[in-house]
């Protein structure tokens, strides 16, 4: 009887079907922007409602930071490979972000006509993003950057948490690592139900868009990487393991669930469909809600078998390049909808919302393949300059078919 092959832990494996669903997240946002301006929250029942609701983008943009930023720390920490490097890590985020965000606020603060007259510190409260920690809310044409802000945050302290979850030794510590997942996700409730309020009455800044309040969604990323690497080093995982591998098989069940729970999300369970404050439990069960909704659309895109009929039709290259300069269109999207609405004199909450979805997606696409093209792809050239490359863990043969997605 042959001897079976070691199990092999991919330092960096490519996820396809992630670039997609960073594209699914942009378009969703965008929707959800396009539909409050046109008022149709209110005018169309239930698709109302869940046109509310697709600020769901935001959560799987979070699920899937968690998973991509967390698997290289996991992986090494598995293969006994030296981890990595913290500076070049916070290099290459600052790399991937800031530009756009940069030329978004240079033209937002400019041309919309409710931003001029801003002060130089207002200037560079909104260029630090800490808008959302000084006055409570982004700028008009920027509403969107609080959830960049909290991106960001989760950028910094993510080396502290792979510290507290790996340790100093080799090797995945199961419970080490369950117990800062669940720290974070008490942390995030408490936060919901108490904290925030609390915190609140002594800010002039907003606690509900700050890091703590989302702490979950980006530890359901974070299960997913540990997940994902004991599925990979280990002949026999945890049968937990086990069952996300097999549901990540089953594309059509987990979009199914998900547009279950996106029904229940849709209701005041959740809270009100306007800009009205939710109750704590409302807030709470939202916010849940969306980190279950966000871990279901991402399995299949992670543990999904490689060669299946929607690991093809997601990774088809033109819905990958949708993926690629989805950044670009998360920042720009809401400059071009204030312009949309200035030129053609649509009202607020006056209707036309398929015209100013279709104006608004086709412009901001045009508009990010720019920023893509000229300001993306150059900088993120120079993430890869400088600093010597860790050594690889050493090849074995794979135990599963081979992944074909890429990490940024």
């Amino acid at each position: 009887m042959s001897k079976r092959a070691k199990p092999r832990v991919e330092l960096a494996p490519e996820f396809p079907v992630l670039d997609t669903m960073r594209a699914v997240g942009a378009v969703a946002v965008l929707t959800t922007h396009t539909a409050f301006q046109a008022g149709d929250y209110l005018r169309h029942g239930v698709l109302g409602s869940l046109l509310s609701r697709l600020d769901i983008g935001v959560a799987l943009f979070f699920v899937l930071s968690g998973f991509l930023l967390a698997r290289p720390w996991l992986a090494r920490a598995a293969t006994g490979t030296p981890r990595p490097v913290v500076h070049r890590y916070y290099r290459k985020r600052l790399l991937r972000i800031y530009p756009v965000y940069v030329v978004t606020v240079v033209l937002a603060l400019t041309l919309i006509p409710a931003n001029r007259g801003r002060t130089v510190g207002e200037w560079v409260t909104t260029l630090l993003l800490g808008d959302v920690y000084s006055q409570g809310r982004p700028n008009q044409g920027l509403t969107q950057m609080w959830s960049l802000s909290v991106e960001v945050a989760f950028y910094a302290v993510l080396p502290l948490l792979m510290r507290l979850a790996l340790g100093t030794h080799r090797g995945l510590r199961t419970r080490r690592i369950a117990a800062v997942l669940a720290g974070l996700a008490l942390l995030s409730a408490w936060w919901h139900l108490d904290l925030a309020d609390k915190i609140g009455a002594h800010t002039s800044g907003n606690p509900m868009m700050w890091l703590p309040g989302y702490l979950v969604w980006f530890a359901v990323g974070i299960a997913f990487a540990w997940a994902h690497v004991v599925g990979q080093a280990s002949r026999r995982p945890h049968r937990l393991v086990r069952g996300l591998w097999s549901l990540g098989s089953m594309p059509g069940v987990c979009w199914v669930l998900a547009g279950g729970l996106m029904l229940v999300a849709s209701s005041p369970v959740a809270g009100p469909t306007l800009l009205f404050v939710a109750t704590p439990g409302q807030s709470l069960t939202k916010h849940l809600l969306y980190a279950a909704i966000a871990a279901l659309v991402v399995l299949p895109g992670v543990f999904g078998p490689a060669g299946s009929a929607y690991r093809r039709a997601m990774s088809w290259a033109p819905l990958r390049h949708l993926g690629h300069i989805s950044y670009s269109v998360f920042c720009i999207h809401l400059p071009i909808l204030y312009g949309v609405m200035a030129l053609t004199d649509y009202p607020l909450f006056g209707g036309h919302g398929l015209q100013i979805w279709l104006l608004t997606l086709a412009a901001t696409l045009v508009a990010a393949e720019v920023l893509y093209r000229a300001v993306e792809l150059p900088f993120m050239r120079l993430k890869e300059i400088g600093g010597p490359r860790r050594p690889e863990a050493p090849a074995a043969p794979p135990r599963r078919k081979p992944h074909t997605s890429t990490t940024r």
